[in-house]
């Protein structure tokens, strides 16, 4: 029984030690405390496939006055046809 409470003792003070520790280190912030300055990219949906993707990976057309964002080339062609037929 002492071996029992001695051991759960033990995990206590490790769980105490190991989140005291990783508090204090500056590397562990949460991802969540981003300014909406720093944020990557925003997030576009392809028009012909609909796939949702970055648009800074996106391939721009624009096709009278107004920008489309496709995920691929074969997209972009697929709509380009699609618009020349109808």
């Amino acid at each position: 029984m002492r071996l029992l409470i001695l051991l759960g003792l033990l995990y206590l003070g490790y769980r105490f030690l190991k989140s005291w520790m990783l508090k204090e280190s500056p590397a562990r912030k949460p991802i969540f405390e981003k300014k909406t300055s720093e944020i990557d990219d925003v997030m576009v949906k392809d028009p012909y496939c609909g796939v949702y993707f970055a648009k800074k990976d996106g391939v721009h057309l624009s096709v009278n006055g107004e920008n489309f964002y496709f995920c691929s080339e074969e997209c972009k062609h697929k709509f380009s046809d699609k618009q020349a037929k109808g």
